[in-house]
């Protein structure tokens, strides 16, 4: 059975990018976000297998979102989707229970084997 993947972005040509390469690779997107609350919401909703998560987004950052799936389920796998510059948050995201993150604009490579990583 293919792993659900819950895909959470502002930017709906990203969730559009990472959507593609993960379809693309067997995995099935059960669902996306636009921001940190949405994605919590639907993770409780969904109980996906993974997660990827920007950081930068309006109404609740992915740091913050990160915190509150973690709260809902501390075995949650998440990673963390970044822009560059975004060193400092990164860290954050690591010590808050991220498994991974991927650079924008991501290689497809580098996004399978992060998940792969994270769900193995």
């Amino acid at each position: 059975m293919a792993k659900r993947i819950l895909v959470v972005d502002d930017a709906a040509f990203m969730r559009m990018m990472v959507k593609d390469i993960l379809t693309k690779n067997g995995f099935e997107v059960c669902g996306e976000a636009g921001d940190g609350e949405q994605a919590v919401e639907m993770y409780k909703e969904l109980s996906p297998d993974l997660v990827t998560l920007d950081i930068t987004m309006p109404e609740m950052d992915g740091i913050t979102a990160l915190k509150e799936i973690k709260k809902v389920d501390s075995g949650a796998k998440v990673i963390m989707c970044s822009a560059m510059g975004q060193q400092g948050m990164v860290i954050d995201a690591i010590q808050a229970g991220a498994k991974d993150f991927i650079v924008k604009p991501f290689q497809a490579d580098r996004v399978i084997d992060a998940i792969n990583k994270a769900l193995n």
